[in-house]
């Protein structure tokens, strides 16, 4: 009988590197909600740190993002709903709006950076240091070429 589910270690080295993500997602996730935090996701994230690291525009979101000017619109609108970003008027044009992160923002990405920190701590706990440091460099090594765009964080 032929095995129609033949094994491919390739796969299932990515089924686990992406397990590896959600999991740690997943837990920030949830314990960000406890916090009053409910409804983030790993894009809100990333493109609040853009918009911090001065992605003021919807077109200057989308590019640093690699998404439409359209979709990174729709970020925006999503982040300001959540109360993280604010628009203020330009300095220099008037009919234009600067978006900026506010000071709740902010908070969310300090607490979700100690929570990533918090679940990193528990993994090296479980498999060593000294491992969890080898996997990362070895990672790290494997990706130097890719560069990461919103996409890569939907679920």
């Amino acid at each position: 009988m032929i095995d129609h589910m033949a094994q491919s270690s390739g796969a299932e080295l990515a089924l686990l590197l992406l397990g590896g993500f959600h999991t740690m997602v997943d837990e920030v996730t949830a314990e960000l909600a406890k916090r009053g935090h409910e409804g983030v996701r790993p894009v809100h994230e990333f493109a609040l740190r853009a918009v911090d690291a001065g992605a003021d525009t919807a077109s200057e979101l989308g590019r640093r993002l690699s998404v439409t000017k359209q979709a990174a619109a729709q970020t925006i609108a999503t982040l300001e709903g959540f109360g993280y970003v604010d628009r203020e008027p330009d300095p220099v044009d008037a009919r234009r709006k600067r978006v900026r992160v506010t000071r709740r923002g902010h908070e969310l990405m300090t607490i979700g950076g100690a929570l990533f920190d918090d679940v990193r701590s528990r993994w090296a706990a479980r498999i060593g240091p000294e491992q969890l440091q080898t996997l990362e460099a070895h990672l790290a090594r494997l990706t130097e070429r890719r560069s990461f765009t919103a996409e890569d964080l939907q679920d």
